[in-house]
């Protein structure tokens, strides 16, 4: 809501390439505001497609679209699209419009670079890749951004950035500062630093790709598949497995908390009621996802789930082979 409206007017319009659920949220809460939407539909099975965002950017002669609204990693679909091929394909058609970024689920488990990109806006927050309780977002503007910001007529009070940005240390906050997850941050900070953020990225493509591998033994038995089709654009965050009427998948929801003490995700918009859903973001490790991994697994079997093979075996398998070599 701070990126649409401190950059939009009332009746802008704006672009919005779907990806699932979140880009679809955004939409709506645009819409909300009195913008209107230009939509590039999607079937939530892959991502973006930059050569369809230049087209329609290339049709608009008069420069009548203000922004394009862009989902880096979508948690419903587990799809992540390629922002600089986005940026690429707005510089092409040679069309001012912005390019708003929500990198909620991707920060920090998969490399985003605003400035090398040509992000305007990018709104991030605390909870998935920061390791953090909710509570505290985050908006990153470019000069370009803070110069539309100048002239936007969108109503604003507590987002306005011209506020967040005066001396006083209260403004930053639009009252009391959140002391306690300020603290959090900084100390998850500091994890990252130590860590290192290609180790942080190659940790998360490593535990993502453990759990497709299992995802794909079990469903050699065609009962379960990963959504995202290309694996390219497969999530570091988390992983969509879609199931069909063989698995009763609110029932493995049950199971799988009140036995194995696992927490699934829930299918979200319209691939509720028939999918779920393995995060694996944050402060996570190996034997972390195993264990999940093992309770699906024992869930899916006890709910009669017709899995072809084991997808522990495949997983473990899969980490000897990208942890093998010397130790220490």
């Amino acid at each position: 809501e701070a990126a649409l409206v401190n950059t939009l007017s009332p009746g802008d319009t704006f672009l919005v390439p779907h990806t699932g659920n979140f880009s679809a949220s955004w939409q709506r809460m645009a819409e909300g505001h009195n913008l209107v939407a230009q939509e590039i539909s999607n079937d939530w099975r892959n991502a973006v497609d930059p050569a369809a965002v230049e087209e329609v950017l290339k049709a608009d002669n008069n420069h009548t679209i203000k922004a394009v609204l862009l989902v880096h990693t979508d948690t419903a679909t587990s799809i992540t699209s390629d922002v600089p091929a986005v940026r690429k394909a707005i510089d092409a058609a040679g069309h001012p419009a912005l390019l708003m970024v929500d990198v909620i689920a991707s920060l920090l488990t998969t490399d985003f670079r605003m400035d090398d990109w040509g992000v305007d806006v990018a709104v991030g927050a605390c909870q998935k890749g920061l390791m953090m309780p909710p509570g505290l977002s985050f908006t990153a503007v470019s000069a370009k951004g803070l110069k539309a910001a100048e002239t936007a007529l969108m109503p604003r009070a507590y987002w306005a950035w011209a506020d967040r940005m005066e001396r006083a240390n209260y403004r930053w906050f639009c009252g009391t500062a959140p002391e306690h997850l300020i603290f959090g941050l900084r100390e998850a900070i500091d994890m990252v630093n130590e860590e290192g953020m290609e180790a942080i990225f190659n940790r998360h493509a490593r535990l993502a790709e453990t759990v497709r591998r299992a995802v794909l033994a079990w469903g050699g038995g065609g009962a379960l598949e990963l959504n995202a089709i290309n694996p390219t654009e497969r999530s570091n965050s988390v992983t969509t497995i879609r199931v069909n009427a063989d698995i009763e998948v609110e029932n493995l929801h049950v199971v799988c908390r009140e036995r194995f003490n696992t927490a699934l995700g829930y299918g979200l918009g319209q691939l509720g009621g028939h999918s779920f859903r393995i995060g694996h973001m944050g402060d996570l490790n190996e034997p972390m996802i195993l264990g999940t991994l093992a309770a699906v697994e024992a869930g899916l079997r006890i709910c009669g789930a017709p899995i072809d093979s084991s997808g522990i075996s495949a997983a473990t398998d899969y980490l000897a082979d990208a942890l093998s070599g010397p130790v220490g």
